[in-house]
């Protein structure tokens, strides 16, 4: 349970506060209702762009970091698709550093020629060193191109090509910044040795000021239903055969949801999940496997990914997954097995919101997704899970053409 309080500023800046004096910090936590799938899709990658822009200095404090340091503060930022989030863990002395530094460049970014052509050099070499230059680095370019061919999830956080951000434009940079980066469309939330009464006089003190730009209205393009299986085969450069198959799901806030999560912990989560015991312990196909879903707003995947031991057949080795899906659909877990894995994922939600820093972050993340007290019905969500609920989004979720399969092979050079 995270008890907190919430107020919003006339410019529409939403602050929450949680209290908690056993700590010397308060984290400072400032997201962004913007991520990848904001993007033009001929001008993709600018999300993650703007997450490393956002360091480069701001009208009144040209060096971001040099300022958090002789605070004695941590920070960092993190882009996916669906949210941008920066961060700073500061002493409760000193917050007034991070909320300066965090207002200045919510409306005073420093954006120009010699910043931008800094950070697409960076983008770009992460690019390559992560993703054309690294074994299995492409997997998120294929399959979620795979997967998706309307809604803007088909691309990764990193962008579909460097070309994208190589070109990027001076002018298309701004107009990113003007559009999503504005008091309305951000959620600060501070956690830690802070009350009420001076979150809200600071906050109105730093942010208050700032003008409201833009209006962003979100109008992303629906992924139609999936109507038959699809599959690509990729021979490249990587140490062994693996698969990918990826089925749609719902999203964060749609029935079906807390199943999904809780079929990819009986499935692949942890040594004594089905997959485990099944392919790589008994039959010994893969050298590892596991299934998972990617958490998305949006309609989603639940993803099963395995990579196969030497000289095992390709075709068995995919069989066999469909085998234990399928298992799972007609033979689905008793009160028993299913209750284990409930309240494992009950213990790790309430290990994960043990540190201010969690639940700066988890309060965001449910308040951008529409009310930062959801945060406190997530246990209960997963144990009203049922044998009937298990059962049926299996049947629906595993079907051959619900199904996205990704073989990425082993090239014989």
């Amino acid at each position: 349970m995270i008890a907190f309080n919430r107020f919003t500023l006339s410019n529409g800046l939403r602050v929450l506060v949680h209290e908690d004096n056993s700590t010397p910090f308060v984290v400072v936590n400032l997201t962004y209702d913007v991520g990848a799938k904001d993007e033009h899709p001929n001008r993709t990658g600018f999300a993650h762009l703007f997450e490393h822009l956002m360091f480069g200095g701001s009208q009144h404090a040209p060096n971001f970091d040099q300022p958090l340091e002789l605070a004695g503060a941590t920070n960092n930022a993190f882009t996916n698709n669906d949210i941008t989030n920066y961060y700073e863990v500061i002493p409760r002395e000193n917050i007034e550093t991070a909320l300066w530094l965090e207002s200045d460049r919510m409306q005073y970014l420093t954006i120009n020629d010699k910043s931008l052509s800094i950070q697409q050099m960076v983008v770009i070499e992460e690019f390559k060193e992560r993703y054309l230059n690294k074994p299995y680095g492409k997997t998120w370019h294929y399959l979620r191109d795979l997967a998706y061919t309307q809604h803007p999830y088909r691309w990764p956080t990193i962008g579909l090509t460097t070309e994208h951000i190589a070109e990027a434009r001076l002018s298309d940079v701004k107009q990113f910044y003007e559009r999503y980066y504005q008091p309305s469309n951000a959620v600060l939330t501070l956690a830690g040795n802070i009350t009420f009464e001076e979150a809200k006089q600071l906050a109105t003190k730093w942010f208050g000021d700032l003008e409201n730009k833009h209006t962003y209205r979100r109008n992303l393009v629906p992924e139609p239903r999936q109507t038959e299986a699809r599959r690509l085969e990729i021979t490249d450069e990587v140490p062994a055969d693996s698969v990918h198959i990826a089925f749609h799901m719902p999203g964060r806030n749609k029935e079906g949801y807390y199943e999904c999560d809780l079929i990819s912990d009986v499935l692949g989560s942890g040594e004594s999940s089905r997959l485990q015991q099944s392919l790589v312990k008994e039959k010994k196909l893969f050298s590892s496997v596991d299934a998972y879903i990617l958490g998305s707003f949006e309609n989603g995947l639940f993803i099963i990914n395995g990579r196969l031991s030497n000289g095992v057949n390709k075709e068995r080795a995919e069989e066999e997954i469909w085998n234990a899906v399928n298992e799972i659909k007609e033979k689905p877990p008793g009160a028993k097995e299913l209750q284990k894995v409930q309240n494992k994922v009950e213990a790790n939600l309430t290990y994960q919101l043990m540190e201010p820093m969690h639940k700066a972050l988890n309060l965001a993340f449910y308040e951008i997704m529409g009310d930062a007290n959801d945060v406190n019905h997530e246990a209960k969500h997963y144990q009203a899970v049922t044998q009937d609920s298990f059962e049926h989004v299996a049947a629906e979720l595993f079907r051959r053409e619900n199904s996205n399969t990704l073989w990425q092979l082993k090239s014989n050079k």
